[in-house]
């Protein structure tokens, strides 16, 4: 049996040839992931909001601004920390307890879990300062959620105070969990200073 090699002369083939050729030698460049931008975030420092007509005190970022201003100053001792740089904002409201705490504290779990539907899980943390009468709980919501930290605090006999962190951005979890892991820390310190009026 004999072999024949052939040489391709006809022009239609050597371009053929020549685009097989061209194709298979590519610089092997793939499609990068997506990133995110590097996010500076501030040193960590704080001081006290101790307002004469709230009956409580506590200590918060010197890099948030408390906003009493808009709809929500229809409550007494409801306001606002904000954070632009982040476009973020920590949504503060209290109520005195008047044999409500059952109704304050079912309001509270129901805006939690409200969030199931997004949430891939909510991890609560129980926080109890006997020395200072403050007991409540820090929920951590995990997945595409509107809020990604809440908490309560109360005394059980006179204050109830809850809180919920929002950003001004589409829900990604992924892009937000360092500024998420960052105000939690806040929210954990704030929650830790919290002190009564009596």
């Amino acid at each position: 049996m004999k072999i024949e090699v052939k040489i391709l002369t006809e022009p239609v083939a050597v371009m053929v040839l020549l685009a097989i050729i061209v194709i298979s030698c590519g610089n092997g460049r793939q499609p990068r992931p997506r990133a995110y931008f590097r996010i500076d975030f501030p040193e960590r420092s704080y001081r006290v909001f101790d307002d004469s007509s709230c009956p409580f005190k506590f200590e918060y970022p010197v890099y948030g601004t408390v906003n009493e201003s808009g709809e929500r100053d229809a409550e007494p001792c409801w306001f606002d920390i904000d954070f632009a740089d982040f476009r973020a904002r920590i949504h503060l409201s209290y109520k005195p307890v008047n044999n409500n705490l059952a109704e304050l504290l079912e309001d509270s779990y129901s805006l939690v879990y409200n969030h199931t539907i997004k949430a891939d899980a909510i991890r609560e943390v129980n926080y109890n300062d006997h020395e200072s009468g403050v007991f409540g709980l820090l929920y951590d919501l995990k997945g595409n959620t509107a809020t990604a930290v809440q908490f309560f605090v109360t005394d059980s006999t006179n204050h109830f105070m809850r809180g919920a962190l929002y950003f001004y951005a589409s829900p990604n979890e992924d892009s937000l969990a360092p500024v998420i892991e960052f105000f939690r820390q806040d929210i954990v310190h704030l929650v830790e200073t919290i002190r009564w009026k009596e």
